[in-house]
């Protein structure tokens, strides 16, 4: 988004509000580690509510002694062939180099190769390095840089690989049979966060409905979260809450796949990139999880956790937000029992109706909800013309 220029700068601090709306209400699961600050503050800033829950984090090398070797070995081997998977993994080696007093030595045997980069962040490092890229930004993929080295007609060669934190094994198998020979570089590696309970809280809460969207920025943090909900018996309820409610976004397809293979569709920005990826966030929760109703000439608007009556915002409990999202979903009456299983906590009729009643009192609009004798209750609304559902 763009900032006016009026005097003043009164466009900005208009273009700033509007920022800070986006996402009120709004509950957002978030999965990555690096960068998370970046993110949270993004969101944040945009009105979001934030669980941070990492799936996995970044570890460097114990003492980096074994990325050292690799180095020292890679610069006596000399590759004829360079696969960069990621930028940070990039920057962090050369880092690690030249901290050894190795890195003008890299250097020069990296200028002799040819470089195949895996997109434009790895590309990018390859270029802050000084260095060149044979083929880059068009391979998203670690197969793709493998089918690179065939297409090019690489093979036969000496080729080092820069590892990710994530061996895909598959295709390191592939490139060893078309090479002569292949050496690893591992900057870093993923391991399992200290203590696996944030990341359940995210599940559980994804599975509830009490999250709107979950983001993940690396494939290997999808697999750990799918992997976390299977094996806290809750895999089925986690796919079927980001099939049914709960949005998926991941920062670009390799990111998406693993979440793809379990049938969750999962919204992905054109451009790979984090600030993308919160404004494909923006755009899909404010498009397709606001509802807008008029009820008593009155405007009501619900969006994540908030009711807002033209222009009051009130933030509701899980209860009062699933009596009140189950009566925004049909025109007709909903019996007791129907809301009471749509409840994060099922109650009795009377607690039902002392809820349904404390819901009136937050809402101000006494004949919002009218109660249907022995049938249920029945949402007194009408959605302005235009308007539906949101998209599940």
């Amino acid at each position: 988004m763009t900032s006016g220029s009026g005097a003043g700068g009164t466009g900005g601090a208009r273009t700033a509000a509007g920022r800070a709306e986006e996402l009120q209400g709004f509950r957002i699961g978030l999965t990555s580690d690096r960068r998370s600050t970046d993110l949270i503050s993004a969101l944040e800033r945009r009105g979001a509510q934030v669980l941070h829950a990492p799936a996995l984090r970044i570890a460097p090398l114990d003492a980096d002694g074994t990325l050292v070797r690799q180095t020292q070995e890679l610069i006596a081997t000399r590759p004829e062939v360079v696969l960069v998977t990621t930028g940070y993994g990039m920057r962090r080696w050369f880092e690690v180099a030249d901290a050894a007093g190795l890195g003008a030595e890299l250097t020069a045997v990296l200028e002799q190769a040819s470089i195949l980069a895996r997109g434009p962040k790895a590309v990018g490092a390859v270029r802050a390095a000084g260095l060149e890229e044979t083929a880059g930004a068009e391979l998203d993929t670690t197969a793709s840089l493998v089918d690179a080295v065939t297409g090019r007609g690489l093979t036969g060669r000496r080729v080092a690989i820069q590892l990710h934190g994530f061996t895909d094994e598959v295709q390191l198998a592939r490139l060893n049979e078309v090479s002569a020979s292949v050496l690893t570089v591992t900057p870093y590696r993923w391991v399992a966060p200290t203590s696996g309970e944030r990341l359940l809280r995210l599940v559980e809460a994804a599975t509830r409905q009490q999250l709107d969207a979950v983001v993940f920025t690396s494939a290997p943090g999808a697999v750990a979260t799918l992997e976390a909900a299977a094996a806290s018996g809750l895999g089925p309820a986690f796919v079927s809450a980001l099939t049914s409610g709960v949005t998926a976004a991941a920062v670009g397809p390799v990111t998406a796949e693993p979440l793809r293979a379990a049938g969750i569709e999962v919204v992905v920005p054109e451009r790979h990139r984090l600030g993308a990826l919160i404004r494909v966030v923006c755009e899909q929760l404010s498009t397709h999880h606001v509802q807008r109703f008029d009820s008593g000439g009155l405007r009501l608007e619900l969006r994540g956790r908030n009711v807002c009556v033209d222009g009051r915002s009130i933030t509701l409990g899980p209860n009062a937000l699933a009596i009140l999202r189950t009566l925004a979903a049909t025109p007709s009456v909903v019996s007791r029992l129907e809301l009471s299983e749509a409840l994060p906590e099922p109650l009795d009729d009377h607690a039902l109706e002392v809820a349904i009643s404390r819901l009136r009192r937050s809402i101000g609009i006494p004949d919002l909800i009218t109660t249907v004798v022995r049938r249920g209750y029945r949402l007194n609304a009408e959605r302005p013309a235009g308007a539906s559902c949101p998209a599940s």
